[in-house]
Formats: C-alpha cells, sequence, structure tokens
C-alpha cells in the first residue's frame, strides 16, 4: 500500500528537520552538544545511565494482530528464539507485550493476555540477564511479570487505565514508561486536534510525572514516551520528533517508538514491511537529540546506526556501553 503526503505537510517537514548546527559546522564532533546530561533511571535493582548515549529496546510482540509483526512471535518458542536474537544483536531491553494497540484494536482480558506474555517472560529470565519490559495497561498483567522477573511497566495510559496499577509499579519499584495517548486506540485516530501538540505533550507528562511522585512512585523510577501514532496525525507526530529535546524539559529519560510507524510511510510512500530505512533515518535524529530509548523492531541495523553514529562523533566503545548498570 502506498501513501501520499501533502504538499503543506511536507513543508513543514522540510522546516521541522533541518539539519542541527553542529552536523553542519565545525563543531560536529563535539560530542558535549550531542550527549547533554541525562537523568538516572532506577529499575528495580537496576541503575541506568545514559552517559554513553541512547538504549535499543527491541519490541518483542506475542499477539495475533499487532501492526507490524502480529502473529509471528505468538508461539512461546518462537518468542523466546526472537528475544534472545535481539538481545545477541544489540538490544538493552526487551520489550513483551500481549495485547495490540494498534489503532482500531480492541481490548483483550487479563487471562489471555497473562497467558500470552507469562510463560516468554519466565523462559527470558532463566536464560538472560537483560532487562526486561512488560507492555500493558493492566494491573494484574504487570505484576505477574513483576513477580516472574520484569524490571520496567511500559503503559500506554501512563498509569490511568487501572487504579491498582500505581500501587504495583511502587510496592515492585519497577522502572515505569509513562506514554501520552489521546483517545483509546479504537478511536484514538479519529482526527486527532492539538492547539501546540509538543506544549501539549510535554505539559501531560510533567502533570503525571508530578501525580504519580504524590502517589509514591519515585522520581527516579520514571521515564515518558511521547506516544507517535497514540492520537496523533502524521504532522503531529514529525513535530513532536523534530522537537523530542523539549520532552527532555520533564526531567526523564524519554522513549521514543517510531519504528515502522504509519507516518514514515506517509513520508516515503512506502508500506510497513518497507520502512526500515524511514525508521533507521528516524531513529539517528532521535540518536543526535537526546532520545534516551529507542523502540526498534529491527534491532541489528538499529545498533549499526548507532555504532557508526558513536564513532564518527569520536565516542568509544559501541551501543553494549550504553548498559552502565549496577
Amino acid at each position: 500500500m502506498q501513501f501520499v503526503i501533502p504538499m503543506k505537510m511536507g513543508i513543514q517537514i522540510q522546516k521541522n528537520l533541518e539539519l542541527d548546527s553542529r552536523l553542519r559546522g565545525n563543531d560536529r564532533h563535539d560530542t558535549n552538544t550531542v550527549n547533554e546530561a541525562h537523568p538516572i533511571w532506577q529499575c528495580r535493582e537496576r541503575t541506568i545511565t545514559f552517559n554513553s548515549g541512547a538504549m535499543l529496546m527491541g519490541i518483542l510482540n506475542v499477539t495475533p494482530d499487532s501492526f507490524s509483526d502480529g502473529g509471528r512471535y505468538a508461539d512461546k518458542d518462537k518468542a523466546v528464539k526472537r528475544a534472545l536474537q535481539m538481545v545477541a544483536e544489540g538490544a538493552d531491553i526487551v520489550d513483551v507485550g500481549g495485547e495490540s494497540s494498534r489503532p482500531g484494536s480492541l481490548p483483550v482480558d487479563a487471562g489471555v493476555e497473562l497467558g500470552r506474555v507469562l510463560p516468554v517472560i519466565e523462559e527470558l529470565k532463566s536464560r538472560t540477564d537483560t532487562l526486561i519490559s512488560i507492555d500493558t495497561q493492566k494491573s494484574a498483567v504487570a505484576e505477574a511479570a513483576l513477580q516472574a522477573g520484569a524490571h520496567i511497566v511500559n503503559d500506554i495510559s501512563a498509569l490511568e487505565s487501572d487504579r491498582r496499577m500505581p500501587e504495583v509499579v511502587r510496592r515492585y519499584k519497577a522502572g515505569v514508561i509513562l506514554m501520552h495517548k489521546k483517545g483509546e486506540p479504537r478511536n484514538m485516530q479519529a482526527n486527532p486536534r492539538y492547539d501546540a501538540v509538543v506544549t501539549e505533550v510535554s505539559r501531560y507528562l510533567k502533570e503525571r510525572i508530578n501525580i504519580l511522585t504524590l502517589e509514591g512512585i519515585a522520581h527516579e523510577a520514571m521515564a515518558v514516551d511521547p506516544g507517535l501514532g497514540f492520537g496523533k496525525t502524521a504532522e503531529h507526530n514529525v513535530e513532536l520528533v523534530a522537537h523530542i529535546k523539549k520532552l527532555g524539559e520533564c526531567g526523564r529519560p524519554v522513549v521514543i517508538g517510531l519504528s515502522r510507524k504509519r507516518f514514515l510511510g506517509q513520508i516515503t510512500g512506502s508500506a510497513v514491511n518497507e520502512r526500515l530505512a524511514a525508521s533507521l533515518g528516524a531513529l539517528a535524529y532521535c540518536f543526535l537529540n537526546g532520545a534516551s530509548v529507542i523502540r526498534v523492531h529491527d534491532v541489528k541495523e538499529s545498533h549499526d546506526v548507532f555504532s557508526v553514529l558513536k564513532t564518527i562523533l569520536g565516542e568509544e566503545g559501541s551501543n553494549a556501553d550504553c548498559r552502565n548498570i549496577a
């Protein structure tokens, strides 16, 4: 399927994605302008720093209907094999999800979701010490995953969907990703509107941080995600990516997921399985502009981009140096 990008949007993209001056001038090797001080991220017993740049979060959808790879890893053995492959390719975190949140999708029962994710997490925990994230809005699923050894709760509702979720995250001292979305997956792409999308998303995330801090969740446990594609048009997504540094003003690590997203297809005219180059281009921009964690399907290729960028910028080591965990 091909997508056509409107002329007006193309002009806006050109304005938003002008190259940073450090990449045009003689100071392009000044790594201090690229890797500003990042906050730590406390995920249970793990303390993560980002002194060497962004981390890679490998996406593992154990669902029959996710937008990109639905059904491909629904079998436990295939899912575990893929997770271990991602770790070998350079993933710092494996994000396991058992409920699709693609536009138009419907919720699934907690028991169904647990049946999909728990066997995979239990097997992974016995075979790797890599960070494991559970992608869920349900406290029952999050708690079972944390009991099985997961370190992070990745909640697209920013802990608003389930009243018990803040208590579960607090009790297990889990790391948590707070994502912005407008509407629910079944209706979120029905003409979303913002007066100033970057300002509104940033304000919401700051509010959630403040509320959850008052509820007892450690400030250092929280990370934020602008929620590309979750109640946003292509123009909104581009603006959020172009101003990713603004999201850093929340004072927490910024997680971003743009791998194979529809807005990349609208820019390039590429179908979902043809968006690797577009995804890597956007990933490079986010790496250079302060993203802390980037969610990807294609770990090997993304790791290669990280390695090349770090070499050009004069940093030592590869993406593995981002695993500064004590």
